[in-house]
């Protein structure tokens, strides 16, 4: 086995670990970037792409204030709340984001309205703390450019992934609108045509384009980044200092790597034995889906052997997202995260009662907290969104696309479940019907008002913000009245892992007894979340992420350089 040499060697390619992998490489110092998985990008390439970082240049000049940012955090974390992390956080924004801006091939958009999640909780705003990315043309990548994590499919639209915003507010008038149906048709026949000519479309949005700039960047850097390769082994010397790794699969080699091993590999939520282990409701580990890329777990079991402990302080474990999970024709599993679906007007989730058990316009997080919890006790955590023909031909349900898609195929694979009836559809997905007439009577009445007295759905900013806008009095209410009926079967998934590895206010992975260990860094969701188990707005996993990947990259050779004079001074 060939050995190679470099100062630092960052396990996993997505927003954490590239952010590490730049920031170094701007120090002068010789990176190697190894990834499992055989695309680059991680989840990050498959996500929405937003960071929330407040105290960014939009934020500070509508008045966004530091008291603020930590008066939300804090509500939202509670008993898990780390001043020190969330301090060393906010302080690390706005160098971060210079840097990239700078240095980099991303440019960010800063969205006139990008609502806190819980905008009730003090502290919380309605712009200014959650920024996203432009758009991206696939051939800044050269020779990466098919390398990249494609989308997950069942997200886009026919290959095409609408950019959150006006781009995709546009796709959602297409069947009302001539010039929206003419936008979103030219957008569907350059991607098709693309994929048919080049096998990927050029244009990339969301957190593909976000990587695409990433990546971009670490090609005209000309950082090795090995993909199908997996880390086996963390190599320590005789004084404790980690010094390497020992790779397998497409590249075999023992690494040297002299400032230390930053592991950036993804969470947990992929691996049955450690979701069972920190997971309340997946003690089995068979009551969870993951729509994550490679997050099984190998960022803890690397740091496991030399002392690593998952720190499990967050109040919530993992960053929830309710999933539906289906087998296609060719018996393929599909999974769609349902994070905005069932805010829109017409549709409502209620539980195996029959009964309604949260604000569907919270936030995908916060509902995938009241399912939970309305879920406990019971063997499976699941629950259905109701949706009438209004809404099925105005919106879809989630995977299922509006008028003028027909909806065999969607009923054919197990998607979509249709009735004559509200009794009928009770029947068909084994809920008390009297429930089910009686919760949708009630919710009639108040969504014919505009007023939601039970949940308050639609009475703030993000409610409106996951809604249709247009649609009066309430962007989040309308009566669900209107035959055939449909269902969609939701259960428990995520975005990332909130527990992670213990680290320190260096990033330095940290042992059960809080010491550290020597040149050994945990950064995104391979590391404990700075929020303690809250989801405040859009990003909340890749701001942190490349915030903290930055400052391991600006500090990693200073640190080493420590260790070498303190070993000399001893």
């Amino acid at each position: 086995m060939s050995t190679i040499d470099c100062d630092v060697l960052v396990v996993g390619s997505g927003a954490a670990g590239i952010s590490a992998a730049l920031v170094a490489k701007r120090q002068g110092l010789d990176v190697l970037v190894v990834d499992k998985e055989p695309h680059l990008g991680g989840t990050t390439a498959i996500s929405g792409g937003w960071l929330w970082v407040p105290g960014n240049r939009q934020g500070l000049s509508e008045g966004d204030t530091r008291e603020e940012a930590e008066t939300y955090i804090k509500a939202l974390a509670g008993e898990s709340y780390d001043a020190g992390a969330v301090h060393r956080f906010l302080d690390l924004v706005p160098e971060a984001l210079e840097f990239f801006e700078n240095n980099t091939r991303v440019e960010f958009h800063y969205p006139e309205m990008a609502p806190d999640y819980q905008m009730d909780t003090p502290g919380a705003r309605k712009s200014g703390r959650a920024l996203t990315v432009k758009k991206a043309d696939a051939r800044m990548l050269k020779k990466h450019r098919l390398r990249v994590q494609p989308y997950l499919y069942t997200y886009t639209v026919f290959g095409y992934m609408p950019e959150i915003g006006p781009d995709i507010a546009t796709f959602l008038k297409a069947n009302r609108s001539l010039r929206a149906f003419g936008y979103v048709l030219r957008r569907l026949i350059k991607t098709w045509l693309e994929r048919l000519l080049l096998r990927r479309a050029l244009t990339r949005t969301n957190g593909n384009a976000l990587m695409t700039r990433l990546i971009a960047t670490a090609g005209d850097l000309d950082i090795p980044m090995w993909t199908s390769t997996r880390v086996t082994e963390v190599l320590k010397d005789d004084d404790g200092t980690v010094t390497g790794a020992v790779l397998s699969g497409a590249r075999s080699a023992t690494v040297r790597a002299r400032c230390g091993v930053v592991i950036a590999a993804g969470g947990f939520s992929g691996s049955e034995v450690l979701r069972s282990q920190h997971f309340g409701h997946d003690r089995r580990g068979d009551n969870h889906v993951t729509p994550t890329v490679g997050h099984q777990g190998d960022s803890f079991f690397l740091a496991k052997d030399h002392g690593g402990v998952i720190d499990s302080t967050p109040h919530q474990p993992a960053a929830w997202g309710p999933v539906t999970v289906w087998r296609n024709l060719r018996g393929q599993q599909r999974v769609f995260p349902h994070l905005r679906a069932f805010g829109l007007p017409g549709l409502i989730a209620v539980n195996r009662r029959g009964h309604r058990f949260a604000n569907e316009s919270y936030s995908y997080h916060d509902f995938g907290v009241e399912m939970l919890r309305d879920s406990a006790g019971e063997r499976d955590t699941t629950a259905w969104i109701i949706a009438d023909r209004k809404a099925m031909r105005r919106y879809g349900i989630g995977y299922a696309k509006p008028w003028p898609m027909p909806t065999w195929y969607y009923k054919k694979v197990g998607y979509l479940v249709e009735a004559g009836s509200v009794k009928e559809l009770a029947e068909r997905i084994g809920v008390p019907g009297d429930n089910l007439e009686r919760t949708l009577a009630e919710f009639n009445a108040d969504a014919a008002t505009g007023t939601d007295k039970r949940f308050h759905r639609g009475s703030n900013w993000f409610h409106h913000f996951k809604g249709d806008i247009e649609h009066k009095p309430n962007p989040n209410l309308a009566p669900i009245d209107t035959a055939p009926y449909y269902a969609v079967r939701i259960q428990m998934g995520d975005l990332g892992t909130y527990a992670g590895l213990s680290v320190n206010d260096r990033n330095e992975v940290r042992t059960a007894t809080g010491a550290a260990i020597p040149g050994l860094y945990a950064v995104g969701t391979a590391a404990v979340s700075v929020f303690g188990g809250g989801y405040p707005g859009y990003g909340a996993n890749i701001g942190p992420a490349m915030v903290f990947g930055y400052q391991v990259g600006r500090d990693i050779a200073t640190h080493a350089a420590e260790r070498s004079s303190a070993s000399q001074t001893a």
